[in-house]
């Protein structure tokens, strides 16, 4: 385990019930758990890479506590069979997860996806037979790397409640989209519910309060007690705006093929649509034009107390380069229960 340095300036405060991990030790850590969990080998790899990477972009609640999740799930002692292509054509692939968790199943469409574009300029890749997929940003980044421009949406089972209702009828249903700059990939990514269900997990693990507002119990009631939430439903963000989004990514879920597998409209489906910038605008410099946009975006006149105009992913990445160097700061009791896996 690093020590910490002596520094106030730390991103990330130390504390008793804290530790600080090296990137190399916080992988380690996450690979001996997985291997206990069932994941070895390069499917470990793919997880905690993601964990890892999210961790350092400032998502606890999507980083090495995702392994307990992933320990607990009932689907993870199940059978897996490698991810394939059931459906394609030059444009699309429906790809069968083979029920192995999201991290798996999403990372390996968004290299199908990349694939496809490179060969015939767009692509439409859906994945079902899956589950959990963390931090949509993570593969949308890896496409808009090489250039092309990427829509992705995650369905999931049943934790958000539709407006008025008293019961789930909605995942957590996150969208996201990125686009191709001189300055690195602009990516917009959030879930269509005021919060997200691992989050709630990682609340009732440290038995911490939620926020007002985003809980009920399962009767329905407004509660912040997170173990009461697990047993109820989160609602949508922004109201019926939100409500709107998330039966939107639903459905969308439904063309990734998430109710081939046992004929739930109400479930997991991963889908990517993507397309390089050529094939719309030929001869044009998309990354120019999106890098104009973005300074437009920054230098817009700032009210009163405002030191800058952020663009959505900035705080991310430049988190992402500070934790690199610091170090990843998680909770002991966090750190303890993967060490007892």
């Amino acid at each position: 385990m690093q020590k910490s340095p002596q520094n106030q300036f730390l991103l990330d405060a130390d504390g008793p019930n804290t530790v600080r991990l090296s990137v190399a030790e916080a992988t380690q850590l996450g690979l001996a758990a997985l291997k206990c969990a069932g994941y070895s080998g390069e499917d470990a790899r793919i997880i905690v890479d993601q964990l890892v990477d999210n961790a350092l972009c400032g998502y606890v609640y999507s980083g090495l506590p995702r392994v307990l999740g992933i320990a607990e799930d009932e689907k993870t002692n199940k059978g897996r069979k490698p991810v394939r292509i059931v459906h394609e054509t030059p444009l699309s692939a429906l790809v069968d997860g083979g029920n192995n968790v999201g991290y798996i199943a999403a990372y390996r469409s968004a290299e199908i996806t990349i694939d496809k574009v490179r060969t015939s300029g767009m692509a439409s890749v859906g994945a079902y037979n899956s589950y959990y997929s963390g931090r949509n940003s993570y593969y949308v980044e890896k496409i808009v790397r090489e250039g092309f421009v990427v829509m992705h949406v995650a369905s999931a089972m049943p934790r958000v409640l539709p407006q008025g209702g008293k019961r789930p009828a909605l995942g957590t249903n996150p969208i996201c989209f990125g686009f191709p700059s001189e300055h690195g990939p602009v990516i917009i990514d959030m879930g269509t519910a005021a919060i997200m269900l691992h989050n709630v997990e990682l609340h009732a693990r440290l038995g911490q309060l939620l926020p007002e507002g985003v809980g009920f119990d399962a009767e329905g009631r407004p509660t912040r007690d997170a173990a009461a939430v697990l047993h109820g439903g989160i609602g949508a963000f922004g109201g019926y705006k939100g409500y709107g989004l998330s039966i939107a990514v639903q459905a969308l879920g439904l063309l990734a093929g998430s109710a081939l597998k046992c004929g739930e409209v109400q479930d997991y489906g991963f889908l990517f649509w993507a397309v390089n910038p050529e094939v719309m605008l030929p001869g044009s410099d998309f990354k120019k034009q999106m890098s104009e946009l973005v300074r437009k975006i920054k230098e817009t006149p700032r009210q009163p107390g405002v030191d800058e105009i952020r663009i959505p992913s900035e705080r991310a990445f430049r988190e992402r380069e500070r934790r690199r160097k610091e170090g990843i700061v998680i909770e002991r009791r966090i750190f303890e229960m993967l060490k007892a896996l």
